[in-house]
């Protein structure tokens, strides 16, 4: 006899058994994936016997079975539905109009539209089919990913329906009044991952109007004509609403992707045009804080793309270490943390890294998003079970405590952990990092807003610093920028730039630091020392002046750079426009002498002197044209520095000595003293010929050089506008790392104030848990100082408000307790609790009880004790 599975009425839709089916239905085929565990089969059951049996739909269901037992769940749900129902083989191609049941004790995930096998893992923990099963589908369909979380116990499927989400799909969870066991739909929707909260029959309902939603089952060519209409319409309508309402400007965030958003939305609300969309977001303002949480994308969880870990651990981390100060601070920025996973993960793998050496280092993990939610969560650091299946064992049992069925990260990590509200592309960026962590937040945005955030990044880097981007993530164009390190784990390396970065960012926190419109600048120290070092300059400045020789240092240009003692008497600023070149400076008669020395000692590499020298001094008058001249001598040396290219001359000036007049002679004598004299004239003339010969050599040679000097000039200009555009960035460099350094501030202080509400509140339940108590409680610390008391205490005890902070010691209650210190210490050693009876004065009867006070590290910092007055209770037994 045959079963009914294979008597089922197929509809028009559903190829027939043994045909390949079609392979155009793969690319719009909607599978829906089912997750379910206790009292899911009866939520199943019902939900499939609701659906219609031609929606064109697939139906994975995914339940918790016992891996020690055949199951049969495809016979039970056969006799519920008209479609096909098959327990998945390894290999199995999903069709449409199909329910396809997980076998027990197996792992299944979907590739190329096939349902793949394999052995069940619990290494780590609980078995999490649901999420493995969600997360491969949404990976495979995108938005054509359906997922439903029925009855069941635990929070497995809640990570796979936040990947549905994600990429486009839409999400149902079971209402909490219908699921037999609702801690797997509640866990769900308190995650903020559900779109639907219905039962199962209302589920199988929607899912029939969501199968004929034009978005879905639309050709691509269609949808590709809608996309490049709702570009130019609907498109910028939404991105207006969005920028005005969160402040957050989506135009250059890729359209694809922000496209299937919108689109998504519309699917849940069954508008089939944006412009009927823009018009509900207009009228609901709680949908347009749902689209733009969509938007987000905030999906993320611990260690993803493992190896990406493994390559910090061995290649990023002991680079930062080898070159990082002692006394520094390791500085880490995780932008898109979402709800934390990203930056926690860093930080455990730097720790485990670091082994012993962590306690010694100082270490700062700054997490940020532009999603307030996800920074709260961040902040709260608790997880739930299902991180097991990411996080090993170790890992959980090192980093982790299990707080009401929740994973919350441990205190140390938690305190080197900042998290802020921040937009990576308006505000500020954090500076001075050794490694900046952002995956996957790039291939949301369009080239325009990528560039910037590499430039951003590269900013924020200290010299030798890291990024570390997503597996389908590039620095682009920015190769001037970063090169890579590890191109598999896509980690980069910062490189030094001769030209600044163009870094631009509006600033949400002004500095607070203001008076009267005008920023307060303290005052500079006086230094003890500064007035002595400025005597020790005074005192070298005149001695140079007054008894150095005229000295003067000119590099290759000709061009004077520094110059000592009375060089006046040589050069003179030549009138016109001011040049330093000594070729302009050189006073009437020495200009041809000097530039044939300087030429040849730059040929030669040879010191050259020149002897009596006659030059003017250019004191003539007016009237006469007379001017009284002089000789003089000087020197031209090279200077060559080893750890400089240029070229350098000192060049020494002094007055040739001065030869005294010889007595009268007679007339035959005169006569042949001026025949020697014309014969020394001619011989200076001569002498000066050939110097002049010289120099118009010179000349020649200078300016075949002047006209490279030309040709290159063009070039020079460029060069000046170069660097007047450098010199104008440096200017702002400044005010961009203030800018950075308030942020940072700002983040901080963000922090404080969230710790600081945290603890209020924690004081306020204390102090009202206090006032509640019946029972005398006092908690002291481990130096025994009295921290809190009940109301009761101070009956009993006699304590009053003054007596916080005072050793126990020193008090003396009314109320007798023999060896109360010397219990406490014990309890505090040994870690046990101590119960003890004691009567008073007045024969009142009292227990008192004495318990070890734990940190939340576990560790031992005082007692606490409990005092009870038995004493009605004694009287009833006696009675």
């Amino acid at each position: 006899m045959k079963s009914k599975s294979s008597r089922r009425t197929r509809s028009a839709a559903s190829p027939r058994d043994g045909d390949s089916p079609s392979p155009d239905y793969k690319n719009d085929l909607l599978i829906a994936a089912i997750g379910a565990s206790a009292g899911g089969i009866e939520a199943f059951t019902e939900f499939v016997s609701s659906l219609p049996n031609d929606t064109g739909m697939a139906f994975v269901l995914v339940q918790h079975l016992d891996p020690e037992h055949k199951s049969m769940l495809t016979e039970l749900i056969s006799k519920k539905t008209r479609m096909l129902v098959k327990e998945v083989t390894n290999g199995m191609t999903v069709e449409p109009n199909h329910v396809y049941v997980i076998p027990s004790n197996a792992s299944m995930s979907i590739s190329n539209h096939s349902l793949q096998l394999g052995p069940r893992e619990e290494s780590r923990g609980v078995h999490m089919s649901i999420d493995h099963f969600m997360r491969a589908l949404a990976e495979q369909q995108g938005n054509r990913a359906i997922g439903i979380i029925l009855s069941g116990s635990g929070t497995d499927g809640t990570a796979g329906l936040a990947e549905i989400q994600a990429h486009g799909g839409v999400t149902f969870a079971q209402d909490e009044s219908s699921a037999k066991y609702p801690s797997m739909p509640a866990s769900a929707v308190s995650a903020g991952c559900v779109d639907y909260i219905l039962p199962p029959k209302a589920i199988a309902q929607e899912l029939a109007c969501i199968a004929r939603h034009p978005y879905l089952v639309r050709d691509h060519g269609a949808e590709a004509a809608d996309i490049a209409s709702a570009q130019n319409t609907g498109l910028t309508l939404v991105f207006q609403l969005l920028r005005k309402t969160t402040s957050v400007d989506f135009t250059h965030y890729r359209q694809s992707t922000i496209l299937r958003r919108i689109q998504r939305r519309m699917v849940v609300h069954k508008i089939d045009k944006i412009e009927e969309y823009v018009k509900y977001l207009q009228s609901n303002p709680q949908e347009l804080k749902a689209l733009y949480k969509d938007m987000l994308i905030n999906v993320t969880s611990f260690f993803r793309n493992p190896r990406a870990f493994d390559a910090l651990k061995s290649h990023v981390f002991p680079a930062i270490l080898k070159n990082h100060p002692p006394d520094a601070s390791i500085r880490i920025w995780t932008p898109g943390c979402a709800s934390g996973e990203e930056t926690y993960s860093v930080a455990i793998a730097l720790l485990e890294f670091l082994g012993d050496k962590a306690s010694q280092t100082n270490i700062q993990l700054f997490g940020t998003d532009v999603s307030d939610s996800s920074i709260a969560k961040a902040r709260t650091g608790a997880y739930h079970e299902n991180i097991q299946s990411d996080v090993s064992h170790d890992r959980l049992r090192r980093f982790f405590t299990k707080v009401e069925g929740r994973y919350r990260i441990s205190k140390n990590i938690r305190d080197m952990c900042i998290f802020a509200q921040h937009n990576l592309l308006n505000d500020p960026p954090f500076s001075q990092m050794n490694l900046i962590a952002c995956r996957n937040l790039l291939i949301y945005l369009e080239p325009i807003l990528q560039s910037k955030a590499i430039s951003l990044f590269h900013y924020a880097l200290r010299p030798g610093g890291y990024l570390l981007l997503g597996t389908s993530e590039g620095v682009g164009s920015a190769g001037d920028l970063f090169s890579s390190e590890d191109r598999a784990n896509k980690i980069f390396f910062k490189k030094a730039t001769a030209v600044r970065q163009a870094v631009t960012f509006t600033m949400h926190h002004l500095a607070e630091r203001q008076q009267n419109g005008a920023l307060i600048v303290p005052a500079k120290l006086l230094d003890s020392s500064w007035n002595y070092l400025e005597a020790q300059k005074e005192f070298d400045r005149r001695l140079l002046s007054q008894y150095a020789p005229a000295t003067v240092f000119i590099n290759e240009d000709l061009e004077i750079i520094h110059t000592r003692g009375g060089v006046n008497r040589y050069l003179k600023l030549a009138p016109g426009r001011a040049s330093l070149s000594i070729m302009k400076m050189a006073r009437e008669g020495l200009l041809p002498d000097l530039r044939n020395a300087i030429a040849k000692a730059k040929k030669e590499n040879v010191t050259v002197r020149k002897h009596n020298i006659q030059i003017k001094n250019g004191n003539g008058n007016g009237a006469t044209g007379s001017d009284s001249g002089r000789l003089v001598n000087f020197e031209v040396a090279p200077v060559s520095l080893g750890s400089l290219k240029e070229l350098y001359f000192m060049i020494v000036f002094e007055d040739s000595p001065v030869i005294a007049r010889p007595a009268p002679v007679s007339r035959s004598a005169r006569d042949a003293s001026e025949s020697k004299a014309v014969s020394g004239r001619i011989t200076r003339l001569e002498q000066e010929l050939a110097a002049t010969k010289e120099y118009l050599q010179s000349v020649i040679e200078t300016q075949q050089a002047t006209n490279e000097e030309l040709q290159s000039a063009n070039e020079e200009i460029l060069s000046s506008n170069e660097e007047l555009q450098s010199t104008n960035e440096e200017l702002e460099t400044a005010k961009e790392e203030l800018q950075s350094a308030n942020e940072e501030l700002s983040t901080v202080n963000d922090e404080l104030r969230n710790r600081n509400q945290e603890v209020n509140q924690i004081n306020n339940d204390l102090t009202n848990l206090f006032a509640s108590i019946y029972f005398a409680v006092v908690m002291v610390g481990s130096d025994l100082a009295i921290r809190r008391f009940t109301p009761q205490a101070q009956k009993i005890l006699g304590l009053i408000p003054a007596d916080v902070g005072r050793p126990l010691i020193n008090i003396n209650p009314p109320v007798e307790i023999p060896d109360l210190q010397s219990l406490v210490l014990q309890v505090m050693a040994t870690s046990t609790q101590i119960d003890r009876e004691f009567t008073d004065r007045q024969r009142g009867r009292y227990q008192l009880r004495i318990l070890p006070y734990r940190t939340v590290d576990n560790k031992i910092d005082g007692a606490v004790i409990t005092i009870v007055d038995i004493s009605n209770r004694a009287l009833g037994e006696s009675g």
